[in-house]
């Protein structure tokens, strides 16, 4: 059984400074933005960003494979309006080459929303363009689609949704999916009870697939199950409780990838790393 478990942790000052805030956390994992995540545009990365970021990772002891990148909250790859369609993919395609630079091998996203213009069949399908285009113009980095509490017009809070973009994903070798705990449940996925929790991953597995799973984000949740409401809480502190995150520290389909806390408080993210440990039988 091996579990990798670490955080979102910051980026600031440099890229390079995220190893060294995992590595302070005793994380196995992490996750980082390459660059702000509320801009458009920021600047390349230069070679001595990159060689320090790369020499960081290497002292951590964290594998490349077990960093989570999240790429801009601006992204919307299933934007109805074309203009902002084009940007949106030009954005993505640049978040994909950054992380190749860093010798990372995947970057997390948010599928993207309707904005009530379209039908969900119409923005999933814009979406899967959208992917197949930035695989087509790079290469090496897995493209995994995080799923939605499903605020708003956001797709991909059903599995049905994340399945249909798979389906018409032309290099399935680079698509793949990040489970986060919080959006799950609130999206309607009871993960509380033994029961519960293997029906839920039974679904996934029959619509998805766990061959597709390449990351978690670990969150408890403030709101109550299916309120479609995206609000973390802190391991143990929220409506989904603790059993369930046994249930998963314990269930072998979900080794070898990089899992990592998004919680609310930061300052105790070491002793929650060292929670879920405990749970391991």
């Amino acid at each position: 059984m091996a579990k990798f478990i670490g955080a979102h942790v910051s980026a600031s000052g440099g890229v390079f400074n995220a190893p060294l805030n995992a590595k302070a956390l005793n994380a196995k994992a992490f996750a980082l933005f390459t660059k702000n995540q509320r801009q458009w545009n920021a600047k390349d990365l230069e070679t001595d960003v990159i060689d320090k970021f790369k020499r960081n990772l290497e002292d951590s002891g964290i594998l490349p494979k077990h960093v989570l990148p999240h790429d801009s909250y601006l992204i919307n790859l299933g934007h109805p309006e074309a203009e902002k369609l084009a940007k949106s993919r030009d954005a993505f395609i640049d978040e994909l080459e950054r992380c190749k630079l860093l010798g990372l091998d995947r970057l997390n996203f948010h599928p993207g929303s309707h904005l009530k213009q379209v039908d969900e069949d119409t923005c999933l399908d814009t979406i899967a363009e959208s992917i197949n285009i930035a695989l087509d113009k790079t290469s090496d980095v897995i493209a995994v689609i995080e799923n939605t509490a499903g605020q708003g017009s956001n797709l991909g809070w059903k599995f049905e949704h994340l399945g249909h973009i798979i389906d018409k994903v032309e290099d399935k070798s680079r698509i793949g999916i990040c489970i986060d705990t919080c959006h799950m449940f609130t999206a309607g996925y009871d993960i509380r009870t033994k029961e519960a929790y293997d029906i839920t991953m039974a679904q996934f597995e029959s619509i998805v697939g766990f061959k597709y799973l390449q990351g978690m984000h670990i969150n408890d949740s403030k709101p109550d199950l299916g309120s479609h409401v995206d609000r973390h809480h802190s391991i143990g502190e929220g409506k989904i409780g603790l059993d369930a995150f046994r249930f998963i520290m314990n269930d072998d389909r979900i080794d070898d990838i990089p899992m990592v806390l998004e919680t609310i408080d930061d300052t105790i993210w070491k002793q929650e790393i060292e929670l879920l440990y405990s749970l391991v039988d």
